[in-house]
């Protein structure tokens, strides 16, 4: 019977070979090469690994990519073009939310002496940020830089808003630390204690290194919760990252200057000017880790985007 000849020829064509179908036309077989020249192995009929295209999730990566860039071009127009009265708010806000975190933080540190659970505790403080849209110093790396590279800001403005918000957080960080210490003067001793993790560490390449890692953590939290458009996701990355650089004792300028406030509050037996060093290491620090290790290397992701912008302004 014709209808049966032919299933047998073609049952015949493929015997002897398990794990491969005939080639069709405009569909890859195994052991061929897609556009970009690389290997394709594939059980599934239309070629591809696991019936998904080798180039969708690449292509996916990509998008991804593409439109966090977008989004931090966006958002950090709209930083650099902060009147003074939106920078000096945002940036009294930031220094308070984190503040909520140094609170538990205290809180939780002097009731179990745990410093998992303690950090866990801080960890409000950055979802306090996120939530309430406030800012941090270092979280103004990733976002208004890359609107600056793409022509949409000014590196003046770049530089007021640094300055601005840096200021404006040690400030509303001391001023709510004082309150702290009144509200809570069974915390004094715990801050003392918390700070002095901070200030022992010195002008040290150990104190250098952690305030790297600082600016890298904050950073690489600024551009998972860009990555997405949910306010339950942005939670993770502030939750985890309070977490680890509570535990962690990370040299963050703002966290650590708020811990340090505390504690002279409540009568350290070190100095402003020990704080100031502290700070200014931690400053340098982040800015490097912050910059050289996340947002440079996020740009380089997506040349043609910054290509593209460019040319656009």
């Amino acid at each position: 019977m014709p209808v049966r000849a032919r299933r047998s020829t073609a049952h015949r064509a493929t015997a002897g070979r398990p794990g491969r179908s005939s080639p069709r036309l405009g569909h890859r077989g195994l052991g061929s090469r897609d556009g970009r020249g690389r290997q394709v192995i594939s059980s599934a009929e239309d070629g591809s690994a696991d019936g998904v295209h080798p180039d969708v999730q690449p292509d996916l990566e990509q998008r991804v990519e593409e439109d966090t860039f977008d989004r931090a071009v966006d958002e950090g127009r709209q930083r650099l073009g902060r009147s003074w009265v939106q920078l000096l708010t945002t940036g009294f806000l930031g220094g308070f939310d984190v503040g909520v975190g140094v609170l538990a933080l205290l809180l939780v540190q002097q009731l179990t002496h745990n410093p998992l659970m303690s950090g866990l505790a801080f960890s409000a403080g950055f979802i306090s940020l996120t939530l309430a849209r406030s800012e941090l110093f270092t979280e103004n790396f990733l976002v208004p830089v890359t609107a600056v590279v793409a022509k949409e800001g000014t590196p003046r403005a770049l530089y007021r808003l640094w300055g601005t918000t840096l200021a404006t957080n040690l400030v509303a960080g001391w001023l709510l630390s004082a309150l702290l210490m009144a509200a809570f003067p069974s915390l004094g001793d715990t801050a003392i204690e918390t700070a002095g993790h901070y200030i022992e560490l010195g002008i040290t390449w150990h104190a250098f290194a952690l305030a790297v890692v600082g600016g890298m953590l904050i950073t690489v939290m600024t551009y998972l919760q860009h990555s997405t458009e949910s306010d339950g996701v942005r939670l993770v990355p502030a939750v985890i990252i309070g977490t680890v650089v509570s535990i962690g004792h990370v040299n963050h300028a703002v966290v650590a200057s708020l811990m340090c406030f505390a504690a002279l509050v409540a009568g350290a037996p070190f100095g402003y000017a020990d704080w100031a060093g502290m700070a200014a290491l931690a400053i340098v620090g982040n800015m490097l880790g912050g910059l050289g290790l996340v947002t440079v290397l996020r740009l380089l992701q997506v040349p043609h985007k910054v290509i593209e912008a460019r040319e656009d302004g």
